[in-house]
């Protein structure tokens, strides 16, 4: 009778399948929660945190757009058919089809706020790179002056986001603008583009590196990645795609070995850095790539030598980075930073990568960390390398707020541990993801 009872009775709910993994779900949603308590708290009491809704940089206002339906057409088909897709696809018509349905789930999620604030609009802005564009009529006399304009009190002083980094991704619109694809139709498409490149060069990495199972895993994750909406449009978007794409370059390059490869991943590092001082961590993740290669070390110097024509060249110009990177730290705090409490956004940064990593994250790190005693894989080392650069962002106390964009370049090698995951879990952690992405493209007005 027992027997007969077991066999008939209906199976309990129990998803995530693990008690730790449950755990680390309600941690991390107990995190955000108490992000956005205590920042409304402070509000309340005449001590803003200096983000409306934080710990996210925007304005609560619920609303909808003509991307809505297309954003949960999406998600709905990446979850039905993604996860069997990326187990059976040939490998290339996989990574076609991962950046396609990236583009459209970012793409989507941009048209929720409307053609014009969600896509074209977002890059045209007085505190963006596009409002300088126009100005600059002779590329090295900028680069030799930009420097010059950094401060806030400088004459001329330079657009909050140009002066914030060093004046490759001002470089890349003004190119952009050469070529005939000025506004900011051709920008937003640019770093839409480059976004779907990212999860692209993330999965390859990863099979570059000896793990196709993990990269095949990965991409469903990296597809409906929460943090689209804002990489739909924002130039950080355009960060993740290089940066991404220079640590894929170094894992092939070493992996074949491919001293071409090698070149072009040094370069394309270097380059990332002259996009966004913070970048330059992106050398913890570079670090696992060597790591998992250690025997090809030799071989590093042509990467290097990639790396030190970029920098070579960027200085000849008239940028010295070390320099740009002073008066920075400079201006940030001649900024909003000077007023945004570091006893709220060291903890309130890590919120906000939850939310743009999403919930999942934390069962991955919390696996990953388990795991990289026992098995150093490139899923692992990933996705902790990743980690180390936001942590190390985190404690310097340049990233306070605004960090749900910030994060992109680091976040999107998160999801590399999702072959960590139990197989019957994914699906439901994908649904999480999706969610997650919607209710806050849905329920905040964003700022990127």
């Amino acid at each position: 009778m027992r027997a007969a009872a077991r066999l008939t009775a209906r199976p309990r709910l129990s998803w995530p399948s693990s008690r730790a993994d449950r755990w680390a779900l309600i941690a991390v949603l107990g995190l955000v929660a108490a992000a956005v308590l205590t920042g409304a708290a402070l509000g309340w009491l005449d001590r803003p945190v200096r983000a409306p809704a934080a710990p996210i940089f925007g304005h609560v206002l619920p609303h909808a757009g003509p991307g809505t339906p297309l954003a949960v057409l999406t998600a709905w088909a990446v979850i039905r058919w993604g996860p069997e897709l990326a187990g059976r696809l040939p490998w290339r018509r996989l990574l076609a089809a991962a950046w396609a349905a990236a583009v459209a789930w970012t793409f989507a999620l941009a048209l929720v706020d409307g053609w014009q604030r969600g896509v074209t609009g977002r890059l045209t802005t007085e505190f963006e790179y596009l409002a300088e564009v126009p100005g600059v009529t002779d590329v090295p006399a900028m680069l030799r002056g930009f420097t010059g304009r950094i401060l806030l009190d400088a004459p001329d002083n330079w657009a909050v986001h140009v002066a914030g980094h060093p004046p490759g991704a001002l470089l890349v619109f003004v190119g952009l603008d050469r070529l005939g694809l000025g506004g900011g139709g051709w920008a937003a498409l640019l770093c839409v583009l480059a976004w779907g490149g990212a999860v692209v060069a993330v999965a390859v990495a990863l099979r570059a590196l000896g793990d196709e199972p993990a990269a095949r895993a990965a991409l469903p994750f990296l597809v409906l990645f929460p943090g689209a909406v804002w990489a739909g449009v924002s130039a950080d978007a355009l960060f993740a795609g290089v940066g991404a794409g220079a640590l894929a370059l170094l894992a092939i390059g070493l992996s074949r070995p491919s001293r071409w490869c090698l070149v072009a991943g040094g370069a394309g590092l270097a380059a990332a850095g002259y996009l966004s001082y913070g970048l330059v961590l992106l050398a913890l993740p570079a670090a696992a790539v060597l790591v998992l290669r250690w025997r090809r070390f030799p071989l590093l110097g042509w990467a290097g030598l990639g790396a030190g024509i970029v920098v070579a060249a960027m200085t000849l110009l008239g940028f010295a980075w070390w320099d740009g990177y002073h008066l920075v730290q400079v201006r940030y705090y001649q900024g909003l930073a000077s007023s945004r409490p570091y006893a709220y956004w060291i903890w309130g940064n890590l919120a906000a990568l939850a939310v743009c990593a999403g919930p999942v994250t934390a069962a991955m790190l919390r696996r990953a960390a388990a795991a990289v005693v026992a098995t150093r894989t490139p899923a692992v080392l990933l996705c902790l390398g990743a980690a180390g650069a936001v942590l190390a962002a985190d404690l310097s106390g340049l990233s306070k707020a605004e960090t749900e964009r910030i994060w992109l370049p680091f976040a999107v090698w998160l999801p590399a541990a999702a072959a960590l995951l139990p197989v019957r879990d994914r699906r439901g952690w994908l649904i999480l993801q999706a969610v997650t992405a919607l209710v806050v493209n849905h329920l905040v007005l964003t700022s990127w």
